[in-house]
């Protein structure tokens, strides 16, 4: 199968099969830049945790690096600096999850795009089969076209519902594992605030008895 007869397949399916090209993608644009992103917000949540499980509230300060400043995580960390002392814990825990409701949004932004080309392209495959079935069962008015005409064009009508699956077959392979990245990373959020919040509890008590402030200390940058 050269590349002339696929462009001829590609006509006689009514051009759906060069949407469907498109589709594929724009899916496969989503997929790469979704999975690389949660992967790093995945995988800076993960030392967060680690950082503040070593460092149990025993010191005064945070030291967060500064590539781990820019992810969603790093809000709950500001929402710690900006708190006062002497704040309950019902109030800090209410502006911990104010933050977290504000990043939420940005951790699925795009999956309604691959979504929609899940439903989609299995729909324009079906529409391609139908056209190309039209143009196949339109040899019926020429006496001399055989079965075999006939059934081959069936057969190559049917690459479009083909096509059509298998980029929803991909689609939402991928779009299942990228939900399971968002999830655990707003359990991370989770985990973090429940962590911050009984981190600040304990500083408030070292800060009746004189102790420092709360204070959130960025790592500087090596060059």
């Amino acid at each position: 199968m050269d590349i002339s007869h696929l462009i001829e397949l590609a006509n006689d399916s009514g051009g759906t099969l060069y949407v469907m090209l498109v589709l594929l993608l724009v899916a496969l644009t989503v997929i790469i830049e979704r999975t690389r992103h949660l992967s790093s917000m995945e995988k800076g949540g993960a030392a967060m945790i680690a950082m503040l499980k070593t460092d149990r509230g025993q010191s005064d300060a945070l030291v967060l690096p500064e590539k781990l400043t820019k992810l969603p995580h790093a809000r709950l960390f500001e929402v710690l600096q900006n708190e006062p002392a002497n704040a309950n814990r019902d109030s800090f825990d209410g502006h911990l999850e104010e933050a977290i409701m504000h990043e939420v949004p940005v951790l699925d932004r795009s999956l309604w795009i691959l979504d929609t080309v899940i439903t989609l392209a299995p729909l324009l495959g079906l529409f391609g089969t139908i056209v190309g079935m039209f143009n196949a069962f339109h040899v019926l008015a020429d006496a001399q076209s055989g079965a075999a005409q006939i059934t081959g064009g069936i057969a190559e009508a049917l690459i479009a519902t083909a096509s059509g699956l298998l980029i929803a077959i991909i689609g939402l392979v991928f779009f299942n594992a990228l939900h399971t990245r968002v999830r655990t990373i707003v359990h991370q959020l989770e985990t973090i605030k429940i962590m911050l919040v009984n981190r600040h509890n304990r500083l408030a008590v070292k800060a009746q008895g004189g102790a420092a402030p709360v204070e959130l200390v960025r790592a500087p940058v090596r060059a």
